[in-house]
């Protein structure tokens, strides 16, 4: 066999296990970005490949955003709000529910989300929301059977768990402010 060959080969070799190595790292990357949403593009999109090109696409979407913090002040306020959406769980239940969608909403609108159409919603805060998005999805859920009263009080007891756990991580402090806050010795 030529020399020239040999080295054709080779550079293909190393070419290919070079792809290989990459694609094995970005799917390592949107895995531990996306989380359990990972897997769930996974199964809509048919494919790995179809899969992470949605998720890349969100990526690139989600850039275009103008993501803004809350202020402490505007924290505490939706803080207030939530305990009093809490409260009205006893007596109305599905009331409670619907403003407890309808707060989240209006936080990530705060913060610069898109707030039309539930998957829209779903698919931007999938990028930093990976972990808790199954909760928002699992919330959206049953609100949606509350609304034909086809929801058993506890699961709108469940709904409200779920919306909180989205609800808090859009409140909560950004590492680098937590940072700042957190006083030197």
């Amino acid at each position: 066999m030529s020399t020239v060959i040999m080295v054709v080969i080779a550079v293909v070799i190393v070419a290919a296990v070079a792809y290989l190595a990459w694609t094995q790292a970005r799917t390592r990357r949107l895995k531990r970005r996306f989380g359990p949403e990972y897997d769930r593009a996974l199964e809509s999109q048919g494919g790995r490949a179809a899969a992470e090109r949605e998720l890349l696409s969100r990526e690139e979407r989600h850039q275009e955003l103008e993501l803004r913090d809350l202020e402490p002040q505007q924290r505490e306020q939706y803080r207030e709000q939530w305990v009093r959406v809490q409260e009205r769980f006893v007596d109305a239940p599905e009331a409670a529910v619907e403003q407890a969608d309808g707060l989240v909403t209006v936080v990530m609108g705060e913060r610069g989300y898109p707030t039309r159409g539930f998957e829209e919603k779903a698919a931007h805060l999938s990028v930093e929301h990976g972990r808790t998005l199954e909760h928002y999805r699992d919330a959206h859920d049953i609100s949606a059977r509350a609304q034909g009263k086809q929801a058993s009080t506890e699961e709108l007891r469940q709904a409200m768990v779920h919306y909180r756990a989205l609800f808090e991580e859009l409140l909560s402090v950004p590492a680098r402010d937590a940072a700042e806050q957190t006083p030197r010795s």
